[in-house]
């Protein structure tokens, strides 16, 4: 027997021994747990199926940063706001004030991003086996490595095909599983060793495996504010994931006609949204990107500074324009971010 077939049957003896006589991936595929939705409080009604209440949405090459870390691409959006308890408003300041549903959307998340979601929201729990991951992209391929905790750090590296399931959730399929650098993928098949016998990641974040696939609800692992939508379409490359959003049976019209000059914007019409100390009813909010050169950077935690450091005017339909600078040019401004890159302008 060659050495490197020793190798790798010494690794999949390791795994097959740490598995504490887990169920087998011949065996059967563990079922997949959905994740029931919170209720609200007592005594509280959610405002969600209140179109009235709704404060209709639309945004365009926006770079929305949802959290620190975290920003997802957003190349155009149609939705709307929704209150999270009737009688209060949706408050930007409040991210859990409000959910954002999507009707039609395509939004993409760089690997930087996804990185973040997976250690801090996904895999960010006591005792998680997974940790210190890292992904890429390999053509149409992802590319995840880390260590996975079993009494020691074994680092591993996983290729996967990535396709989006009927119900809205997204596959990463395996095609390649190396642990120590050794090849273990036709090793683990022949011990009846799988992932789900490894790694149990509780319920509510967003994730789940199925024999050898991981399973993820691109929206549940984000956090606050609460992001609704059906996820149709997912294409992996050029280092980031591409997806689109559709929910079915709704008809989806743009909500403001394309003006020259403001190619990146996000609007806010009717309902009620609040943000400082400011409340429009019967909103008519229009939010500009002060530099249309490049891609509106946008962070929901900041968005005050980038209102103070631009400016407004109000409309003779009582609404208001709101002209505001960049994110990254205010991080610039205060030394609080090394990269002095320029996004590129979508089409």
């Amino acid at each position: 027997m060659r050495a490197a077939q020793v190798t790798r049957l010494a690794v999949a003896l390791s795994l097959a021994a740490a598995l504490d006589h887990g169920p087998s991936m011949a065996q059967r595929s563990t079922p997949v747990r959905r994740v029931a939705p919170v209720a609200p409080p007592a005594g509280t009604v959610r405002a969600d199926d209140r179109a009235s209440d709704a404060v209709e949405a639309e945004m365009r090459h926006v770079d929305f940063h949802i959290d620190s870390g975290i920003v997802l691409q957003i190349a155009r959006l149609r939705g709307s706001l929704s209150a999270s308890v009737a009688g209060a408003p949706a408050t930007l300041d409040d991210k859990q004030s409000f959910s954002l549903t999507m009707h039609s959307a395509e939004i993409a998340i760089d690997m930087s991003s996804l990185a973040v979601l997976l250690n801090r929201h996904v895999f960010g729990y006591p005792g998680a086996r997974l940790r210190k991951i890292r992904v890429r992209t390999e053509g149409n391929h992802l590319v995840q490595s880390g260590v996975l905790r079993k009494g020691i750090e074994l680092p591993f590296r996983i290729r996967a095909t990535v396709t989006a399931m009927p119900d809205g959730r997204i596959r990463l399929h395996p095609t390649s599983v190396r642990v120590l650098g050794v090849g273990v993928t036709n090793a683990m098949k022949f011990f009846g060793v799988s992932l789900n016998s490894l790694v149990k990641i509780p319920a509510g974040r967003g994730a789940s495996i199925d024999a050898n696939d991981f399973l993820l609800d691109p929206l549940a692992i984000l956090p606050p504010p609460r992001i609704r939508g059906h996820l149709t379409g997912i294409a992996v490359g050029d280092g980031e994931i591409r997806q689109t959003f559709r929910a079915p049976g709704v008809n989806v019209t743009p909500l403001r006609a394309p003006a020259a000059g403001t190619p990146n914007y996000m609007y806010f019409r009717h309902g009620t949204l609040r943000f400082g100390k400011l409340t429009m009813t019967n909103a008519d909010l229009l939010i500009v990107d002060a530099d249309p050169g490049n891609t509106f950077d946008f962070s929901l935690d900041r968005y005050n500074d980038q209102l103070v450091a631009g400016y407004s005017k109000s409309t003779s339909a009582l609404g208001l324009v709101v002209h505001m600078p960049d994110f990254r040019t205010l991080r610039r401004k205060a030394g609080l971010a090394a990269d002095s890159t320029t996004a590129p302008v979508r089409p």
